[in-house]
């Protein structure tokens, strides 16, 4: 399972909504189950579809501190790696009946690439929201627990009291290596229970 988690103002509808609009259509099929901050989209093979074997792929998207976290389950391929040997072995017996089965062809090549379809349109709905892999802005400050002035991560002193800024720096989950900040039990990330020292 493949998880990515996006930071900015992003909510998981904003995601799944792209997804719809992408999937609902031509052989493949796409719905929206779940809460507002807990998704999951299931796009599939439309039953009796034209052309091209049965593939399935759900895609996880949660809400979570400044952004988004999207899993992508593992593709359901054996309908479409069947539709691919079909092909094949009527390519073997018959070079001239490949031309029939032109459309099929197409439609197992683009079910295969689903997957990168999927982050693809991602990439592209986090971008038009303006969010990224970059770490936000409260992730990147850590507040002095004296004067709360905003410091860049890795000061060793805040820059406007002189106070020393070690327990307010963030660490990292050991599990997943994703930023915490200090308080947070669990990774946010993993959800792995976090070691405290």
């Amino acid at each position: 399972m493949e998880r990515q988690i996006y930071h900015g103002d992003l909510n998981p509808s904003d995601a799944a909504q792209a997804l719809l609009a992408e999937f609902n259509r031509g052989n493949l099929r796409a719905q929206i189950l779940g809460q507002a901050d807990h998704l999951a989209v299931q796009i599939g093979t439309r039953p009796g579809a034209a052309s091209g074997g049965q593939t399935a792929l759900t895609v996880s998207i949660q809400k979570v501190a400044d952004g988004i976290m999207i899993q992508l389950g593992q593709q359901e391929w054996m309908g479409t790696a069947t539709s691919l040997g079909w092909t094949v072995m009527a390519a073997l017996q018959n070079p001239f009946s490949l031309i029939g089965r032109l459309d099929d062809l197409a439609q197992d090549v683009e079910n295969l690439q689903l997957h990168e379809h999927v982050w693809n349109i991602i990439a592209q709905a986090v971008q038009a929201a303006g969010a990224s892999h970059q770490l936000s802005e409260r992730l990147n400050r850590v507040a002095c627990e004296y004067c709360g002035t905003a410091n860049p991560v890795g000061e060793g002193a805040c820059i406007a009291c002189g106070a020393p800024l070690g327990k307010s720096q963030p660490s990292t989950c050991s599990n997943c290596g994703f930023v915490v900040q200090p308080g947070e039990m669990t990774c946010p990330n993993c959800g792995s229970l976090l070691n405290k020292t």
